[in-house]
C-alpha cells in the first residue's frame, strides 16, 4: 500500500500542474452550472399565475368570487390585480402583464338571483396557455358551485319552502362540501433547478476528471516509465492501485469544491453533509471503476480519452444530467437506471425527501458499479500493464 500511495502522490503532484485537470474538474462544471442556472433557472422556478379581475357586478356573487381568488392567492398559486374595465383587462392580457382576466358583468348577482342566464368571461393570453387553462378551471369551478346553490334553492322553492331565497342561498353556500379533497403531499423527491444543474454538471464532469489518474498508466507505458516501475521492487498491482487512488483523489477534490462553490455562489441545496458525502464518495468510486475499464482495454492514452469521453457523454445523457429522464417515464426511465448519474441524482432527491436514510439504495447501486468496474479493470489490466 505504501508504494501505491507513493505513486499516487507523485501523480497528484504532476496533475496539480496540469491545466486540463483544472479545466475539466472545476472550471467547466462550475461555468456551465452558472450558465444553466442563469438561463434556465428562472424558467423552471414555479411562479404564481397573474390574473386581473374586472368587477362590474359589485354584488354578493362578485364578492364570493373574490373570496375564492383570495384563497388561491393566499396559497401562492395566483396573483390577482383589479382592472377598471374590460378594455383595460384586455390590454393587460395583450401586453403579457397577466395570463388571463376574469370579467364579471354588471347585473351578475341579480340575474343569478332571478334565475336568468349569466356568464363569467375569461380572457386568456394565447402565449400563456397553461395560465389560461387554470383561469378557466377556476371560473368553471366557481360557476359549478353557483349552479349547485341555484338548483338547491329552486328545489326548495318548488317544495314550498317559505324561507327567503337569498337567505336560503346563503345557507346552502355555507354548507361544507360533502366530499372535500384533502391535500396530503408526499415529501418532495425533486431537486430545485439550481441544485439539479449543479449536481448534474458535477457528476457529468466527474467522469472526465477521474480519467486523469487511470489514463496515466497508458502514459507511463508510452513514455517507457512503466517498464522501470515494473522492474522496481514493488508489486505490479500497486501501480494500478496508485493510479486508481489518483483518480479518486481528483474526483473527490473536484466534487468537494463544486459542492461548496455552488452552495455559496448560487445557493444550491445539496442536503445533509453526511448524505452528500456518502453519495460523492460512492459516485467517485463508480466513475473511477468504469473509467478504469476503458483505460484497461485501450491501447493508447488518446484512444482511452476518446472512449472515456463517449462513455461520459452517453451515461450523462442517459442518466439525466441535462434533462430529468426519470420524469419522462416509460422504457427510457427504466434504461436510465443503467447510468451511475441517474443513481447519484436520485440519491440527492431521496436525501432531500427522506434524509440520510434515503440515500442507501443509490449508494448501494453506485458501489455495485464501482465493484464491477474495479473487478473488470483488474482482470483486464494485466494486458495493459503487461506484468
Amino acid at each position: 500500500m505504501r508504494h501505491a500511495l507513493l505513486i499516487a502522490a507523485k501523480d497528484l503532484r504532476e496533475r496539480s500542474r496540469d491545466r486540463s485537470v483544472l479545466l475539466y474538474a472545476l472550471l467547466l462544471p462550475l461555468g456551465l452550472t452558472l450558465l444553466l442556472n442563469l438561463v434556465l433557472g428562472g424558467v423552471t422556478d414555479p411562479r404564481p399565475f397573474r390574473y386581473a379581475v374586472v368587477d362590474d357586478d359589485r354584488g354578493p356573487v362578485a364578492a364570493a368570487f373574490a373570496d375564492a381568488l383570495r384563497g388561491a392567492q393566499d396559497g401562492g398559486a395566483v396573483e390577482v390585480r383589479p382592472a377598471g374595465s374590460a378594455d383595460e383587462a384586455r390590454r393587460l392580457v395583450d401586453a403579457g402583464d397577466v395570463a388571463a382576466a376574469f370579467l364579471l358583468p354588471a347585473g351578475l348577482s341579480p340575474d343569478l338571483a332571478a334565475g336568468r342566464a349569466a356568464a363569467v368571461e375569461v380572457v386568456g393570453d394565447v402565449d400563456a396557455p397553461l395560465g389560461t387553462r387554470v383561469a378557466a378551471s377556476i371560473a368553471r369551478s366557481f360557476t359549478d358551485r353557483l349552479t349547485s346553490v341555484r338548483v338547491a334553492v329552486e328545489a326548495a322553492r318548488r317544495g314550498g319552502s317559505s324561507v327567503d331565497p337569498a337567505e336560503l342561498a346563503r345557507l346552502v353556500a355555507a354548507e361544507p362540501d360533502p366530499l372535500p379533497v384533502v391535500e396530503d403531499p408526499a415529501p418532495r423527491r425533486e431537486l430545485d433547478p439550481t441544485t439539479y444543474y449543479a449536481a448534474g454538471m458535477a457528476v457529468f464532469f466527474l467522469f472526465f476528471s477521474v480519467q486523469f489518474g487511470v489514463t496515466s498508466l497508458l502514459d507511463e507505458r508510452r513514455d517507457g516509465t512503466l517498464a522501470r516501475l515494473l522492474a522496481a521492487p514493488l508489486r505490479p498491482s500497486s501501480i494500478l492501485v496508485g493510479k486508481l487512488l489518483t483518480s479518486c483523489a481528483i474526483g473527490l477534490v473536484s466534487m468537494g469544491v463544486l459542492v461548496v462553490a455552488t452552495s455559496l455562489a448560487i445557493g444550491a441545496h445539496w442536503g445533509p453533509p453526511v448524505g452528500v458525502a456518502l453519495l460523492v464518495v460512492s459516485g467517485v468510486l463508480a466513475a473511477t471503476g468504469l473509467v478504469a475499464v476503458v483505460a484497461s482495454v485501450a491501447r493508447t492514452a488518446e484512444q482511452a480519452s476518446g472512449w472515456q469521453a463517449v462513455l461520459a457523454v452517453a451515461l450523462g445523457a442517459l442518466g439525466g444530467t441535462f434533462i430529468p429522464i426519470a420524469q419522462v417515464g416509460g422504457p427510457l426511465a427504466a434504461v436510465s437506471l443503467a447510468s451511475p448519474h441517474r443513481w447519484f441524482l436520485a440519491g440527492l432527491a431521496d436525501l432531500a425527501a427522506d434524509g440520510v436514510a434515503g440515500v442507501w439504495p443509490s449508494v448501494t447501486a453506485l458501489l455495485v458499479f464501482a465493484l464491477a468496474g474495479f473487478g473488470v479493470a483488474g482482470a483486464l489490466t494485466r494486458r495493459a500493464v503487461r506484468w
